[in-house]
């Protein structure tokens, strides 16, 4: 990890107003916690309710999408990465990195506020707070690898991981079992059912099959994102 290039990275981010929407939607989630505990509709199954379908299948992939593709997309589109490989820093490096500020914005965004929330509304009880916030994270780390991977990959990165996110996970995912099961949301819940006894809280995909998707598509976005902007830099040189 290079300690200049996440820092220049981290101003860029939070400086953009894409930072607004970094801010914006764990607040709704924040409120809408407040609100049904203050109203009294803060029963399990509710809440259980609000932090799948809100904290993780919402708030979550649109977080790692903005902060997945933001940390190296425009730097692509206005050539400001060539400044960067320039530079004698191994691309897994750059890589890396980019990665990292990701996954702290995932957390610091959609991991914290998803903990809080779940706090307001249960507490700890039947452990789904905790279960929901490990969920939340290993979904975030894997989504980051994803994104990261389309930034590079390709300038139609925000429109790509939406439809995969909204229209894949989201919507064929209520019809076709099948896009369910190959659905990064429906790894991450796995390992949050494995942590609860919430009935409310539950997966299509068993964790033994979860958890070794959840790391492969991980490395294999890391791994994609270095071999892409090594290509990069040979094209650029062309």
């Amino acid at each position: 990890m290079n300690p200049t290039i996440a820092m220049i990275t981290f101003r860029a981010m939070l400086g953009r107003r894409r930072a607004l929407l970094l801010l914006a939607l764990p607040l709704v989630l924040l409120v809408l916690a407040a609100v049904l505990r203050y109203t009294g509709n803060d029963d399990l199954d509710i809440s259980a309710d609000v932090l799948q379908k809100f904290g993780l299948a919402t708030l979550l992939p649109l977080l790692a999408l903005i902060a997945g593709t933001g940390v190296i997309g425009p730097e692509i589109d206005d050539g400001q990465i060539m400044y960067v490989l320039t530079k004698p820093i191994p691309r897994q490096v750059v890589v890396l990195t980019k990665l990292a500020v990701a996954i702290v914005l995932v957390t610091a965004f959609a991991v914290v506020p998803t903990l809080l929330a779940g706090l307001i509304l249960t507490g700890t009880t039947a452990q789904m707070t905790p279960a929901f916030t490990v969920g939340v994270l290993v979904g975030g780390v894997t989504y980051s690898a994803v994104f990261v991977a389309l930034a590079v990959a390709s300038r139609n990165a925000v429109t790509i991981g939406l439809l995969y996110a909204l229209v894949w996970e989201s919507l064929l995912g209520n019809f076709a079992p099948g896009a369910k099961s190959a659905s990064i949301q429906q790894w991450a819940l796995s390992v949050t059912d494995a942590l609860t006894s919430a009935s409310p809280v539950k997966s299509s995909v068993d964790l033994p099959v979860a958890i070794p998707l959840l790391v492969a598509v991980a490395l294999a976005g890391t791994f994609l994102a270095v071999h892409r902007l090594r290509s990069l830099a040979v094209a650029s040189a062309d």
